[in-house]
């Protein structure tokens, strides 16, 4: 089993016809995605690796029967992708593109509530639910299927956490990126709280960075709900105060939202933090096996 995709996954690709979402839709489809769908207005008729395009997100469901979407749309449009996903009732839309406005991102993660769809992202590299279905741009070949659950605020970090797991013998039930900026449609917690009903995931790696406090409101969360064992990473240790690191979220504010803050209130709750990503592989081989 798995969380969010699986082999009953059946992809939209918004944005399919410019050069990235052209890319990774081979990249899904050799990956074994269900890309039922793709859409990009005034291209309706075209096919895009084999993949039928249409003018709107409600075409392409009432045709296809989609019901995941992933948005390869550049910034100036992506709000409006993602609204037209979700009014199209998608259930589960994935926003690659990164740089949409904050407040923009409060009205859209309001809106996908009321709705009843869920917003992973944006600026997420995607979901891969290990030999099943992989939506976004996260290398399928690093994956193999497994017991563990991933979570992560950062891409690279991402993958260099999974082939460490892969090459201390485990594997991944789900690996979730659900990106970095500060106003973001599913948290640590909404993942958590799938896990926690995944039989098939035994233990969940975290992978933290500095930066807001939901890392520390996870790990509160953790000490009085979640039951299976729970490991982290928090990146960094040597980011300076009040300077932004690499994207909107990644900004410290006095001693709020510091790796060693962070990294201080997993240990209090009960999370092994590992300091590199190689011993993290480590101590969850050592809980597991």
């Amino acid at each position: 089993m798995s969380i969010l995709v699986n082999q009953d996954t059946r992809l939209l690709v918004q944005g399919i016809t410019g050069r990235d979402g052209s890319f990774h839709t081979r990249q899904m489809l050799d990956y074994g995605t269900k890309v039922v769908a793709g859409v990009t207005p005034g291209k309706g008729g075209m096919e895009v690796e084999g993949v039928p395009v249409f003018n709107s997100a409600a075409e392409a469901v009432r045709k296809t029967g989609a019901n995941t979407s992933v948005i390869f749309v550049p910034a100036k449009f992506a709000a409006s992708a993602i609204y037209e996903a979700i009014d199209a009732g998608i259930d589960l839309v994935v926003c690659i593109s990164e740089g949409i406005p904050a407040i923009e991102l409060v009205k859209i993660t309001a809106y996908a509530k009321t709705k009843g769809s869920r917003l992973v992202g944006p600026n997420s590299p995607g979901i891969v639910s290990a030999g099943e279905s992989k939506v976004g741009i996260l290398p399928g070949h690093i994956f193999k299927k497994g017991s563990v659950g991933v979570i992560s605020r950062s891409g690279t970090l991402t993958y260099e956490i999974v082939d460490h797991i892969c090459k201390v013998g485990l594997g991944q039930s789900t690996c979730l990126g659900i990106g970095g900026d500060p106003i973001i449609g599913t948290k640590f917690i909404d993942c958590l709280e799938l896990f926690a009903d995944d039989p098939a995931t035994d233990a969940v790696v975290l992978v933290g960075e500095i930066g807001g406090r939901d890392e520390q409101d996870t790990a509160e969360y953790v000490k009085k709900n979640f039951k299976k064992p729970v490991f982290g990473f928090i990146a960094g240790k040597t980011a300076p105060a009040d300077k932004r690191m690499g994207h909107a979220g990644a900004i410290i504010s006095g001693t709020s939202g510091t790796a060693a803050e962070k990294i201080k209130v997993f240990e209090e709750c009960g999370i092994k933090v590992g300091e590199t990503p190689a011993e993290v592989a480590r101590i969850v081989k050592e809980a597991l096996m």
